[in-house]
């Protein structure tokens, strides 16, 4: 059922819009989810909106959290989570089903439920799987409530590394070699299943990257340059995801592109490079969050190359059926071809983070990307489209 036609109360009329940001959950990008919503509480124009910051725990309960951005940041090397800002160990927030009801109720063990008022648009700012993989957008489309960001079938496809891969082959964007192992390929044969990698090593050659295929911030993932650490990397893989994807080594830049959708259809974003962080092996985790280095926004290629990769990254955003915001992620090889290599749904979106700086570089700063996104959700429409 939409919920577009569905007739505004006088209360709905007189307030302002409430957003309700989402963060935290269930994946093993927890902490980063928490970081990357403190930006963007910090960021929402208070005059313009009303906000309900809602955290996700680590075991799943929908809690409701203090509205306060600076305890939402990495200290001492520590990351946040919303234990440590849910307002009640106990209490929880259940959000209404029924779509045409936003109501949004608070309840404590032992006390009358709390009616915290209806939400008219979320900003989900959660990072793999129970969030950005479709899930919370599944439960959102039952409610009727307009959301930032992708839907149910564009979340999980750039959320599932494998099926990414196949959309955009299906629609011929050059991606790089890879196999895939399946949980039932590793639990019939662990031998057939090794040998498949060993053989693509032998096609493709050393080192090779062990990754789960539905996880992200860089977290399980392993550089292998030989067969003696093949074993470890798969165990590392599969403690985030029964399914693991290999990739093969492309020698090149890494380049990325933000694309963001205007009312005229998406754009892109000028392109940033992410230099090599000479401590790390390769641009993992840690190099991303703890010992970052800057990237270079605009990045240092022609405009024939510019345009080439801004004209990729929208055909990502178009192939895989994204809406909002989109982060594609490239490389130019040694040859000088981009090869793209994953998008982003729900990228890093602190200040620092590269989808903002590219936009900022583009003539979108912060504010103005936060309150864009939020008001392109609010007048998107429901249901099936």
């Amino acid at each position: 059922m939409s919920t577009e036609n569905l007739p505004q109360s006088p209360e709905q009329q007189l307030r302002k819009p409430r957003v309700a940001v989402v963060f935290g959950g269930r994946s093993s990008e927890h902490g980063i989810s928490v970081v990357t919503a403190g930006a963007v509480l910090r960021a929402i124009d208070r005059t313009k909106y009303d906000v309900l910051p809602i955290g996700i725990t680590q075991d799943g309960r929908w809690a409701l959290t203090a509205d306060e951005p600076e305890r939402m940041a990495i200290v001492d090397r520590r990351q946040p989570n919303v234990e440590q800002l849910a307002e009640s160990d106990e209490g929880g927030v259940i959000m209404s089903v029924d779509p045409a009801s936003r109501e949004v109720v608070y309840s404590e063990p032992g006390s009358v439920p709390k009616a915290l008022g209806e939400v008219d648009v979320v900003f989900p700012m959660l990072h793999g799987p129970y969030g950005e993989d479709g899930t919370l957008q599944g439960l959102l489309e039952l409610s009727g409530v307009p959301y930032v960001g992708s839907g149910v079938l564009a979340s999980a496809v750039g959320q599932d590394k494998e099926y990414m891969k196949r959309v955009f082959t299906s629609f011929g964007l050059p991606v790089g070699p890879y196999v895939v192992i399946r949980p039932r390929e590793w639990e019939l044969d662990e031998s057939a299943a090794r040998k498949k990698i060993i053989d693509f090593a032998g096609e493709h050659g050393w080192p090779l990257f062990v990754k789960p295929a539905r996880a992200g911030s860089s977290i399980g993932i392993t550089k292998v340059d030989d067969l003696g650490g093949l074993d470890e990397a798969i165990a590392a893989a599969q403690q985030h995801d029964p399914k693991i994807l290999v990739e093969a080594l492309l020698r090149g830049r890494e380049i990325e592109c933000g694309v963001l959708e205007f009312e005229d259809g998406p754009r892109a974003s000028v392109p940033a490079e992410i230099p090599p962080v000479q401590s790390h092996a390769y641009y993992d985790f840690e190099a991303k969050y703890i010992d970052s280095t800057p990237g270079i926004v605009p990045a240092p290629l022609t405009p024939e190359q510019t345009a080439e990769v801004q004209g990729l990254a929208v055909e990502a955003f178009e192939a895989a059926s994204c809406e909002g915001l989109v982060r594609a992620d490239f490389f130019l090889t040694d040859d000088g071809d981009f090869v793209i290599n994953e998008i982003n749904t729900m990228p890093g979106f602190t200040p620092i983070s590269m989808y903002p700086q590219m936009w900022e570089a583009s003539g979108v700063p912060y504010p103005e990307l936060v309150d864009r996104l939020i008001q392109a959700a609010l007048h998107r429409p429901t249901g099936l489209r």
